[in-house]
């Protein structure tokens, strides 16, 4: 059972609604699908342009979500331990590329708080490094259950000046968590920032565990080229079209799958798309 109240977005858009209804001389929707089609046929009259309606789209998609549904599990969270030295922490910053990092404490259940990574920068000076104390530069966390709504989240993210909210399961271990980047994407669309990958490369270069990340919108023919493979594209342009059938549903991040010869494992995933693979050649047995 969900820990809010029904939420209140489909109250708040009933007015602009029922403009767009009017103007397109039709009646006020009744339900999630008649917004949708009042939208898009706003869309197709050309009172709302595509991103407009994509937005909206989300928005109501939103409406329907639960931290556990978008969340980065419990496996895929960069924690930190409680240190009392400033380098120790370091290594596991400098590897992820995040600005906010859960602390935990005896255990990876035990969250002290949360620090953010440019708190630390006074301290690597080597005159301050005696004064660090991770305690005192620990914001508290906030603790959301699985079941907390993503409209509502935002809210609170909004209210506690949060950008980042620990999910709990039911027994008050650590399930995951979910960024205020991740809700917005949900309305939006993916977010790219500085550690993001250059939209220009479809596939990167091989790494030292010999995994090759690609764009999921790389076309097959591409894959084909570069690894040798002889995949078909009559079906699917794109290797994340392919990858994504074969799963037969829309993958979370880590998931795996071969598809001989390749062994493809999800690097960035939300609920509409795959956005990043690993693709590495399945071992001979």
């Amino acid at each position: 059972m969900s820990d809010d109240q029904p939420s209140s977005t489909s109250a708040s858009h009933r007015g602009w609604l029922e403009k767009i209804g009017q103007a397109l001389g039709s009646a006020e929707p009744k339900d999630r699908e008649g917004v949708l089609r009042v939208l898009r046929e706003a869309h197709e009259r050309r009172i709302l342009d595509a991103d407009a309606l994509a937005m909206c789209e989300g928005v109501l998609h939103v409406a329907e979500l639960q931290a556990r549904d978008i969340m980065i599990p419990r496996s895929q969270v960069s924690l930190l331990p409680r240190s009392e030295s400033v380098w120790e922490l370091l290594p596991t910053i400098i590897e992820s590329g995040h600005s906010r990092f859960p602390v935990t404490g005896e255990n990876r259940d035990d969250v002290s708080g949360i620090l953010i990574a440019k708190d630390l920068l006074p301290y690597l000076d080597p005159q301050h490094e005696r004064e660090f104390q991770l305690r005192e530069l620990l914001r508290p966390a906030l603790f959301i259950p699985e079941s907390k709504r993503i409209d509502a989240l935002l809210k609170l993210f909004q209210e506690s000046r949060n950008h980042l909210a620990i999910v709990v399961d039911e027994y008050g271990g650590l399930a995951g968590i979910v960024t205020m980047e991740d809700v917005i994407e949900q309305i939006v669309g993916e977010i790219d920032d500085e550690h993001d990958l250059d939209e220009d490369n479809w596939i990167l270069s091989s790494g030292g565990d010999g995994r090759t990340i690609v764009r999921a919108l790389t076309p097959i023919e591409m894959i084909n080229e570069h690894f040798g493979t002889r995949f078909s594209d009559d079906e699917f342009d794109t290797i994340g079209g392919l990858v994504a059938n074969g799963f037969g549903y829309m993958p979370r991040r880590g998931e795996q799958l071969v598809i001989a010869p390749l062994h493809f494992e999800v690097v960035r995933a939300d609920n509409r798309r795959i956005h990043l693979l690993a693709v590495r050649e399945q071992a001979e047995v």
